[in-house]
């Protein structure tokens, strides 16, 4: 049979003709098939990229709910944002909350990690209840935790009267407000970076150690000199999700505090929530997002150069 019109099954042949014959599929269609498997990624991509070039389109108009036939205003939306304070305050509760909650989640996290690692019969058991935080929704988390925290009737203030904290205004106060949002923040998420640094740890090869054991070495100057260096591609790849995350929070800060109390906690996010939805300039709170957008993608571009550097440098390491 002539093979530009059909692909041939020589295993079948091979074994004296048994089975089923080849099936014949022509020329066409197997050059189809490339170009097939690509249209998922076609129609996401246009997904993506539709949306998003609209919402380019719509910053460089004044569209509000008070102005039914916008006029074409360039970059103005732009230059306001960066010209009102609100901005630049929300801009620095954003970097509060996102490196407080990575920083925070990275240390609990490998520490947790290194506990587990140990393979005991307690550390199999936690680290099955390790991923309960991640299976609850992040605004169930929030509004479970702001019941908790409630200062006449939530738990938390209840178990620390015995120690003469109880009645804390967790989230009243606008430091406290902040501090409860990156504790839920954690709460939530150092299983995600727990997970990550365990299973570095449980790729590390065994060959390094057992030469330091062997001369001698503590703990501590092997987790400095051996563990840490080669664990930290896993860890630094938790801290650009979970930095790029918390850049751009919005459901637990707005579920636990609105983005109070006053705008103690209003980070970019909600800052864009409220202009468009709540005070219905949706131009103005379209460019917030487009702002967001450029700040997380820069972030991630120089955290991900510096992960590829961590990890040449982690491939030095004698194995």
């Amino acid at each position: 049979m002539s093979s530009s019109l059909t692909e041939t099954d020589h295993g079948a042949a091979s074994h004296g003709g048994s089975g089923p014959p080849a099936r014949v599929v022509p020329r066409w269609r197997r050059g189809l098939r490339p170009y097939l498997l690509i249209v998922p990624a076609l129609l996401l991509t246009g997904g993506i990229l539709y949306p998003f070039g609209l919402g380019l389109y719509y910053t460089v108009f004044d569209f509000a709910a008070s102005k039914p036939q916008p006029d074409m205003v360039g970059l103005a939306n732009y230059r306001r944002i960066f010209g009102e304070s609100s901005f630049w305050d929300s801009a620095r509760v954003t970097v509060l909350y996102a490196v407080g909650a990575a920083a925070f989640e990275t240390v609990l996290g490998v520490a947790v990690a290194l506990l587990l690692h140990r393979s005991t019969r307690v550390g199999r058991v936690l680290e099955k209840i390790l991923i309960l935080p991640l299976m609850i929704a992040p605004v169930i988390a929030a509004i479970m935790w702001k019941l908790m925290l409630q200062p006449s009737v939530g738990v938390v203030n209840h178990l620390l009267k015995p120690f003469g904290l109880g009645g804390v205004q967790w989230t009243d106060t606008p430091a406290g407000a902040l501090l409860s949002s990156i504790a839920v923040d954690v709460w939530v998420y150092t299983p995600f970076v727990a997970i990550l640094a365990l299973a570095g740890l449980r790729s590390l090869p065994a060959s390094p150690f057992e030469a330091a054991a062997v001369d001698g070495a503590g703990w501590w100057f092997t987790f400095r000199r051996l563990t840490l260096p080669m664990l930290w591609p896993y860890v630094l790849v938790a801290v650009i999700f979970r930095f790029m995350d918390s850049l751009k929070v919005f459901d637990i800060i707005y579920a636990l505090t609105e983005g109070g109390p006053g705008d103690s906690t209003v980070v970019l996010q909600i800052r864009a929530y409220l202009e468009a939805i709540r005070f219905q300039r949706y131009s103005f709170g379209i460019s917030y997002m487009i702002v967001l957008w450029a700040v997380v993608y820069l972030v991630t571009m120089v955290l991900v150069r510096y992960l590829g550097k961590i990890q040449n440098r982690a491939a030095e390491v004698p194995r």
